[in-house]
Protein backbone atom coordinates (compact mmCIF):
# COMPACT_ATOMS: atom_id res chain seq x y z
CA UNK A 1 0.00 0.00 0.00
CA UNK A 2 1.49 3.43 -1.16
CA UNK A 3 2.69 5.48 2.08
CA UNK A 4 -0.18 8.79 2.93
CA UNK A 5 1.11 12.19 3.12
CA UNK A 6 0.26 13.67 6.51
CA UNK A 7 -0.51 16.74 7.35
CA UNK A 8 -0.77 18.65 10.39
CA UNK A 9 -3.23 21.86 11.36
CA UNK A 10 -3.27 23.61 14.37
CA UNK A 11 -6.67 25.42 15.05
CA UNK A 12 -6.32 28.75 16.70
CA UNK A 13 -6.32 28.23 20.57
CA UNK A 14 -6.11 24.19 20.54
CA UNK A 15 -3.50 21.65 19.75
CA UNK A 16 -2.16 20.66 16.36
CA UNK A 17 -4.21 17.71 14.79
CA UNK A 18 -2.77 15.53 11.89
CA UNK A 19 -4.94 14.03 9.29
CA UNK A 20 -3.71 12.13 6.09
CA UNK A 21 -4.35 13.67 2.86
CA UNK A 22 -6.41 11.11 0.71
CA UNK A 23 -6.61 12.74 -2.54
CA UNK A 24 -6.44 15.79 -3.63
CA UNK A 25 -7.81 17.35 -7.36
CA UNK A 26 -8.19 21.25 -8.64
CA UNK A 27 -11.60 22.35 -10.04
CA UNK A 28 -12.94 25.49 -11.28
CA UNK A 29 -9.31 27.06 -10.98
CA UNK A 30 -9.37 25.79 -6.87
CA UNK A 31 -7.83 22.98 -5.61
CA UNK A 32 -9.21 21.18 -2.95
CA UNK A 33 -8.08 17.98 -0.81
CA UNK A 34 -10.03 15.21 0.55
CA UNK A 35 -8.48 14.09 4.40
CA UNK A 36 -8.80 11.81 6.90
CA UNK A 37 -8.18 10.74 10.55
CA UNK A 38 -7.50 7.48 9.86
CA UNK A 39 -5.48 5.83 6.91
CA UNK A 40 -7.82 2.77 6.52
CA UNK A 41 -11.53 1.84 7.32
CA UNK A 42 -14.26 4.15 8.70
CA UNK A 43 -13.48 7.81 10.22
CA UNK A 44 -13.73 11.46 9.71
CA UNK A 45 -13.17 12.83 6.61
CA UNK A 46 -13.25 16.30 5.65
CA UNK A 47 -12.80 18.24 2.35
CA UNK A 48 -10.87 21.35 2.09
CA UNK A 49 -10.35 23.94 -0.02
CA UNK A 50 -7.67 25.95 -0.72
CA UNK A 51 -8.20 29.74 -0.44
CA UNK A 52 -4.74 30.98 -1.30
CA UNK A 53 -3.50 33.27 -3.75
CA UNK A 54 -1.75 31.78 -6.47
CA UNK A 55 2.38 32.41 -5.55
CA UNK A 56 2.08 32.61 -1.76
CA UNK A 57 4.23 30.05 -0.10
CA UNK A 58 2.06 28.55 2.63
CA UNK A 59 -1.67 27.78 1.84
CA UNK A 60 -4.85 28.53 3.02
CA UNK A 61 -7.57 25.97 3.56
CA UNK A 62 -11.18 26.52 4.82
CA UNK A 63 -13.95 24.32 5.13
CA UNK A 64 -16.54 24.30 2.34
CA UNK A 65 -19.84 26.43 3.44
CA UNK A 66 -21.77 25.49 -0.02
CA UNK A 67 -23.64 22.53 0.40
CA UNK A 68 -23.80 22.40 -3.60
CA UNK A 69 -20.15 23.06 -3.63
CA UNK A 70 -19.31 20.17 -1.40
CA UNK A 71 -21.46 17.53 -2.94
CA UNK A 72 -19.80 18.60 -6.40
CA UNK A 73 -16.27 17.90 -5.07
CA UNK A 74 -17.32 15.11 -3.08
CA UNK A 75 -19.03 13.27 -5.98
CA UNK A 76 -15.75 13.43 -7.94
CA UNK A 77 -13.80 12.40 -5.21
CA UNK A 78 -15.72 9.15 -5.18
CA UNK A 79 -15.18 8.60 -8.69
CA UNK A 80 -11.44 8.85 -8.20
CA UNK A 81 -11.16 6.32 -5.26
CA UNK A 82 -13.09 3.41 -6.26
CA UNK A 83 -13.55 2.19 -2.57
CA UNK A 84 -14.31 5.44 -0.54
CA UNK A 85 -17.92 6.83 -0.28
CA UNK A 86 -18.06 10.11 1.56
CA UNK A 87 -21.37 10.51 3.87
CA UNK A 88 -22.35 14.40 4.74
Amino acid sequence: MEELKKISFQPEGESPVEYYVLEQTRIGGFDYILLSDTMEGDGEALILKDISKDGEEESVYTMISDEEELAAVAEVFESMLDDVTIEE
